[in-house]
């Protein structure tokens, strides 16, 4: 059972700046709801019960977000306003849930995995990455839970990407392949297109086991003088079972631009009352 959910949430997010700038990315609206919201959603949809945010300077927001607002709250509740109050309490989290701890300095993904090393504790986890909002399907970490129930070992989200952009993800070398759970025989952080071993790309979502602390610990530094989980876990390769998934649902860059851009037009679209409205204002722009 996987029952922890590591959210690396201290980055910058110098892609989407002057927004960013005093804002985390992590709050950037799709619709009505932040980013964060999503991932969390989505955990939760896969039975994670202990939420661990790995924060930095400026991230208070999230943290409130993810409390009561009393005033807020209060106002609601006495203009009568029952729905929007449902809006901001019914999902948040029961005390106990949540736990945050600092990435000090910016080291990269594998470090920040890291700091929360102890939060974890000695089981396996979960790891996702907000900037990818998933919509759509079975939720992708549900999928990823089951795969890790019948293999018992670190599963990836797979992404099949056009072969001009390997360079932006690490890339696995796949093994047998069934079309659903893919083998994983080897990885590679950022590989130029001429020396992919295939177009399979890893995006944010992980299961990992606890030994990728271990090498985590190392501190050893590799693409972009950062600390890449991607190296840790592709030490783990041949000495435990390792596999992705071709999850079912869309996944947009939620870090770039159009990529925002793009999946608050699918959120809306995706919505019964929205539909037709951003349909109309759609047709008007092009």
């Amino acid at each position: 059972m996987i029952r922890k959910a590591v959210f690396p949430v201290a980055g910058l997010g110098t892609r989407m700046l002057p927004a960013t700038k005093a804002m985390p990315k992590e709050m950037l609206p799709v619709v009505d709801k932040p980013i964060i919201q999503y991932a969390f959603e989505e955990a939760r949809a896969a039975g994670i019960e202990h939420f661990i945010f790995v924060t930095g300077r400026g991230k208070s927001a999230i943290e409130d977000h993810f409390d009561h607002s009393y005033e807020l709250d209060d106002t609601l509740e006495i203009k009568g306003k029952n729905a929007e109050l449902a809006s901001v309490t019914d999902w948040l989290p029961k005390p106990g849930e949540l736990s945050y701890t600092r990435q000090q300095r910016p080291l990269g993904l594998g470090h920040a995995v890291w700091c929360a090393r102890e939060l974890v504790g000695n089981e396996p986890f979960a790891v996702m990455l907000v900037d990818d909002l998933i919509l759509g399907g079975e939720p992708c970490l549900k999928e990823m839970v089951d795969a890790h129930a019948r293999t018992d070992g670190n599963i990836l989200a797979l992404l099949e990407v056009p072969h001009d952009q390997t360079s932006r993800y690490g890339v696995i070398a796949p093994g047998e392949d069934d079309g659903r759970l893919v083998e994983c025989r080897g990885m590679v952080e950022k590989p130029r297109p001429e020396d992919a071993p295939s177009r399979l790309a890893v995006i944010g979502r992980y299961i990992l086991t606890p030994d990728v602390f271990d090498h985590l610990a190392q501190q050893q530094t590799g693409a972009g003088g950062e600390i890449q989980l991607t190296d840790a876990m592709a030490k783990l390769i041949g000495r435990q079972p390792f596999h992705g998934v071709r999850f079912s649902g869309r996944r947009f860059d939620c870090g770039d631009r159009l990529g925002y851009l793009e999946a608050v037009v699918a959120a809306a679209m995706a919505r019964p009352e929205l539909r037709a409205g951003m349909a109309s204002i759609l047709k008007q722009h092009l």
